[in-house]
């Protein structure tokens, strides 16, 4: 296992105001001037405040009996009464390319979140996948940007009560005990932007590694929350001054969390699997202006 994932539990007595401290060696930016915003910006809002994909979904792995595709960030995998009827979702887009085919979702991912969604295309084989999931024997590796300077490493412990969809879950207990959530994360770089936000003069945020040992509703987004580094475009756990600023400096209308890694053992062929997602052009861009492109391709060789 390695070393950072057998850091201490996590203690949150940090200041909620803190941005952060002790961070790793960090760039520091000058930003472009604020983009400017009209109907262009404003069209491609949904009923939830995520935005339209900006880029098409792409198959990253495919065999005869799954599929691995890169979901793009504001695109559905299934359909939603969150969105009207004919709002495009993942589910659509992949029997589009197998016609014919009955294709079983095994898993989910946020609207907001881009990154890697399975497939099955049978049910033995969903079946199976599903148990691997449960059983925890895949493993999830997401990449994030958070408010402040995050800790260099550390393994949250702290258990979360259920989100319930208020359609799909009206029948749920709303008082059902908060359940187990654990994730492990590493702060991979760091940078600090010129741009005041309430009381500090410059704005801090972390490149983060996040691997949850659990699958609760939103658990990495309120668990970086809950350290007082909530990720940078989300607007239910987040920051609002800092969503705004990554608006109106950068164009960035996105929550910035991606799921870029699975691994598992294939259910069927019983060999390792590591399936990978790339950054979108628009994500690898901004790094790339934080002086985080070192990073990334350390992040993504597994050096």
């Amino acid at each position: 296992m390695a070393e950072w994932l057998k850091a201490p539990v996590l203690k949150t007595d940090e200041s909620r105001g803190s941005q952060g401290s002790n961070p790793c060696p960090s760039a520091t930016f000058d930003p472009p001037a604020p983009s400017r915003h009209g109907l262009s910006s404003i069209r491609f809002r949904s009923m939830c405040n995520d935005p339209a994909p900006a880029a098409s979904p792409e198959i990253l792995y495919q065999d005869e009996w799954l599929l691995a595709v890169n979901k793009p960030a504001g695109l559905l995998v299934h359909p939603s009464w969150i969105a009207p009827a004919k709002t495009p979702h993942l589910v659509g887009w992949v029997k589009a390319q197998f016609p014919g085919e009955t294709i079983h979702t095994v898993h989910r991912l946020d609207r907001a979140t881009s990154g890697i969604i399975l497939f099955a295309r049978d049910k033995q084989t969903a079946h199976n996948l599903q148990n691997l999931f449960s059983d925890r024997l895949i493993e999830k590796q997401y990449l994030c940007v958070t408010r402040g300077w995050a800790p260099e490493r550390g393994l949250i412990d702290y258990p979360l009560k259920p989100i319930h969809d208020k359609i799909a879950d009206k029948h749920a207990d709303p008082d059902k005990d908060a359940q187990e959530a654990v994730s492990a994360f590493e702060r991979l770089a760091t940078v600090e932007l010129p741009i005041p936000v309430g009381r500090y003069l410059q704005s801090r945020y972390s490149l983060v590694k996040v691997c949850p040992k659990t699958g609760r509703k939103h658990q990495i987004r309120r668990h970086m929350k809950h350290i007082f580094h909530p990720l940078v475009g989300d607007t239910k756990h987040g920051e609002g001054r800092h969503n705004r600023l990554y608006r109106e400096h950068f164009d960035i209308h996105r929550l910035l969390l991606m799921a870029t890694h699975l691994r598992f053992t294939h259910p069927v062929t019983e060999q390792p699997m590591t399936v990978s997602a790339p950054l979108d052009t628009e994500v690898k861009e901004l790094f790339d202006r934080f002086g985080w492109r070192d990073a990334i391709e350390r992040y993504f060789s597994g050096t």
